[in-house]
């Protein structure tokens, strides 16, 4: 066992099989809830309590969609792994960090912006395997959309947007992610036992940093926002907002319709400076009252503290990840075991720690669906409790029918996978409180 540097893994582990044999194990659950899923999707018919919402016809077409994107998932995912697999046991890592080693001494030497150093491998490793993804990703991403979601009538996008879209991506990427990955690589490198809580720390700093500039110079570049138009709905929504002191300084429509037609709503900003953000799909499904009634569930959120909650819940969990890198970071075995025979570089320390920690993040994930689903029920009481209750169930239900969301879900499934509840029991939890306020 290695004990200098604080490693507390054994070298004689075996970690690749380790790591191959638990993603076959977690494959082989998903796929087992998936199949309980697919069954609960060609039940004949729908729950009793959304029947009127319902007719036959529509739950057919409901279930074609929910089956067409069952088999897509289930073949991606099966190709996914498949790649997952091949490339783990054939020592891509090892092969790709030399690839970049060799990309950024030749850059640094024929072009000299930058020196041949550690962390600029580091960068170049990360931006060699994003290429990887991008490239094994775009297939599905085409499929996906002209396929699946263009025969069921909810794409909107055009061929050139859509790849405008990703060229946009590409290069919001190519700009932030050298910076992020060098500064990372730096903390690695320099700053010994104290490297949780600086990791712990930047991250945190990135995090509050993306979240300030994505609605403000990120989202525009995708989406048109305009200031939601004076009417009778924009007078409930603010007078809702001032009878719970929520601060709104400004309500805006985005147009989803462009690209999809699901819709949506989400808040946003910091303090004294929050904005609502509406999808046009969204007024356009649903009645004033009822858009109202949504925006009381999601600022139900606020006013419960859900997000701060999360947020202080999340930075926890991420200086505890941190607490447990520092103790394996130095693990020759670890490296060794995944081919890095020679050289044992910071970032991949990071990269293999991720990679042995799976099982943890599928605690953690299953985790935040329980904590996640129990804050969704508690704000559909705080908006039943405004009176908003009749408002907000049939929002709910007409906006799954109309994002045609599988009516029929197996409960495993959903309690594995689903960060929300299934509509049946938020649609009886909202009737429970109603009867109780009665």
């Amino acid at each position: 066992m290695t004990v200098l540097g604080g490693s507390i893994l054994s070298d004689d582990v075996p970690w690749l099989k380790l790591v191959v044999a638990f993603s076959i194990l977690v494959y082989t659950l998903h796929t087992y809830l998936d199949i309980r899923q697919l069954k609960a999707i060609r039940r004949t018919k729908p729950p009793a309590v959304l029947a009127d919402s319902y007719p036959l016809s529509e739950y057919r077409k409901t279930q074609a969609y929910n089956v067409d994107k069952w088999w897509f998932s289930t073949v991606a995912g099966a190709i996914q792994q498949v790649l997952e697999v091949v490339l783990l046991i054939n020592l891509y890592l090892p092969w790709l960090w030399d690839r970049a080693d060799a990309v950024t001494w030749f850059l640094a030497r024929h072009i000299g912006w930058f020196h041949h150093n550690e962390i600029w491998v580091s960068v170049m490793f990360n931006l060699l395997d994003g290429a990887k993804d991008l490239v094994l990703g775009l297939p599905f991403g085409l499929y996906g959309t002209f396929v699946v979601e263009q025969k069921h009538g909810f794409n909107k996008q055009t061929l050139g947007l859509f790849l405008m879209d990703q060229l946009k991506s590409v290069g919001i990427g190519l700009v932030m992610m050298p910076p992020v990955i060098a500064a990372f690589t730096w903390i690695l490198q320099h700053t010994g036992p104290m490297v949780p809580l600086y990791l712990w720390s930047f991250i945190f700093g990135l995090q509050i940093f993306f979240m300030t500039i994505y609605p403000i110079a990120i989202a525009p570049l995708f989406n048109k926002f305009s200031p939601l138009e004076k009417g009778t709905l924009k007078d409930q929504i603010e007078e809702l907002a001032g009878s719970l002191q929520f601060p709104l300084k400004k309500l805006f429509v985005i147009d989803g319709s462009t690209r999809s037609a699901h819709s949506n709503a989400y808040m946003y900003g910091f303090f004294k400076n929050k904005r609502i953000v509406l999808y046009d799909t969204l007024i356009e499904q649903c009645r004033e009252p009822e858009v109202v009634a949504v925006l009381a569930h999601e600022l139900g959120h606020w006013k419960m503290g859900h997000t701060v909650k999360n947020l202080v819940v999340t930075q926890i969990q991420t200086l505890m990840t941190f607490l447990l890198f520092s103790l394996v970071r130095s693990s020759r075995g670890l490296f060794t075991s995944f081919g890095f025979v020679q050289k044992q570089p910071a970032i991949i320390a990071y990269t293999l720690f991720s990679i042995i920690s799976a099982p943890l993040s599928e605690v953690l994930g299953l985790l935040s669906n329980i904590m996640s689903r129990r804050y969704e029920f508690q704000a559909d009481n705080f908006a039943a409790s405004l009176g908003h209750s009749e408002e907000l169930k049939q929002a709910l239900k007409k906006l799954d029918a109309k994002n045609r969301s599988a009516v029929n879900v197996d409960a495993w499934y959903s309690a594995y996978h689903h960060s929300h509840p299934p509509l049946v029991e938020r649609l009886a939890a909202i009737d429970d409180m109603s009867k109780k306020a009665e």
